[in-house]
């Protein structure tokens, strides 16, 4: 039987924060995957300015990989078709990375820090007990540890093992994405579209003249797969989203649909010696669906609460008021602004607020790509000189 320090199942941007958390300190960690690597993970694809902080202080190089690209400006249409266009501040504050070239850099970046890394590898047994969890995976192995992160996604199979009674997670948005090649604006779009509300369309750029091209809305009564995939043709017939990717840009393979969980539950992230980061805690963005910010930083507060040890309950309620005390509150935030969005009029009014002048549209894009918490303003307790004016990530 394998022991460590710290067991992490799922090697996703939470799972690898974690591990390499861990690893970074001198702990033996051990990070397992179901899936071998690189594995394409169905994603809008863009990192945001915390994102890439964060990545910045995992060591992480992206600038230095040829697979991402960097976002200088960014494009808002209306309901009403009105464009909005902003740009970015100097330093690296938004790229565009596919997850199959981001994961395997996560993964590789996890085992050079010192993690014991085993993909391919799927969690099959989970049992908890007085001092430790013990899992099994598919090829017999065991291995033991004092505490647990599960940060294997919306459908976590760590939680199905602990808890087979709880609901089957569903996901509270709906998203597709398809790649084109042949696109040749090298601006990131946002489109409000009037029946996609408070949800709506994209296009990010990616090297080569390739773009991550998709929508997200919410789950509701009749919002099924089918619905989905003729709503997606409708959308790529629309001139607001031909005009954008231009006359030469075509499909690569077919699109993919995925569910994403925003619904963050303090109550819900333990269970006993497991902790649970990233979409496994449903700590998604409700506004605008940016998930890898949180993960990265649910998985990172994970490790690091794991890793004091001791007492179960002590250790979860230092998670508990590690993400209650900051990513809670910018998530409740969100969520009552998805609110705003829901309603064209709504949506129409706060995008020509954002449109008033070059200080409004600065400071909202800068907002938008989580240059500062979401609601930093609200919450006095994280004020401090110059908040709202950082440097970006990777700076010298």
């Amino acid at each position: 039987m394998g022991v460590a320090d710290l067991l992490v199942i799922g090697a996703g941007p939470a799972g690898t924060a974690a591990a390499v958390t861990a690893a970074a300190s001198g702990r033996h960690v051990v990070l397992v995957d179901a899936a071998t690597f690189p594995r394409d993970k169905t994603c809008g694809d863009g990192l945001t300015t915390e994102a890439l902080r964060r990545l910045d202080a995992l060591g992480v190089p992206l600038p230095a990989l040829d697979a991402s690209g960097p976002v200088t400006e960014v494009v808002v249409t209306t309901p009403s078709g009105r464009r909005i266009t902003m740009r970015l501040p100097s330093g690296e504050r938004a790229r565009v990375m596919t997850r199959l070239d981001l994961d395997a850099a996560l993964v590789e970046h996890a085992r050079d820090t010192g993690a014991d890394v085993r993909t391919g590898r799927r969690l099959v047994g989970l049992r908890a007990g007085a001092d430790g969890v013990e899992a099994t995976l598919d090829d017999g192995a065991t291995l033991r540890a004092p505490f647990v992160v599960a940060a294997d996604g919306n459908y976590s199979t760590a939680r199905r093992l602990l808890a087979p009674d709880d609901p089957p997670a569903t996901g509270d948005w709906y998203a597709f994405r398809q790649y084109f090649s042949g696109v040749d604006d090298t601006r990131l779009w946002v489109l409000f579209e009037r029946d996609l509300l408070p949800g709506y369309a994209w296009v990010f750029p990616l090297p080569g003249g390739r773009a991550n091209v998709g929508f997200g809305m919410l789950r509701g009564p009749g919002v099924t797969g089918k619905v989905m995939a003729r709503r997606w043709r409708d959308l790529l017939a629309r001139p607001a989203l031909r005009d954008v990717l231009g006359p030469v840009a075509a499909p690569q393979a077919t699109h993919r649909a995925w569910p994403i969980p925003s619904r963050l539950d303090l109550d819900r992230l333990t269970i006993g010696r497991v902790l649970f980061a990233g979409d496994a805690a449903g700590v998604v963005d409700p506004m605008t669906g940016e998930g890898i910010a949180q993960a990265l930083e649910t998985g990172a507060l994970a490790a690091a609460a794991a890793l004091v040890g001791g007492d179960p309950d002590a250790v979860a309620g230092c998670y508990r008021r590690a993400i209650g005390a900051g990513l809670a509150r910018d998530l409740r935030f969100a969520a009552a602004l998805q609110r705003v969005l829901a309603h064209p009029r709504g949506a129409e009014l706060a995008l020509r607020i954002v449109d008033t002048n070059d200080w409004t549209r600065r400071n909202f894009v800068r907002w938008m790509f989580e240059d500062y918490p979401r609601a930093v303003l609200l919450t006095p307790g994280r004020w401090r000189r110059g908040m709202l004016t950082p440097a970006g990530a990777y700076d010298s």
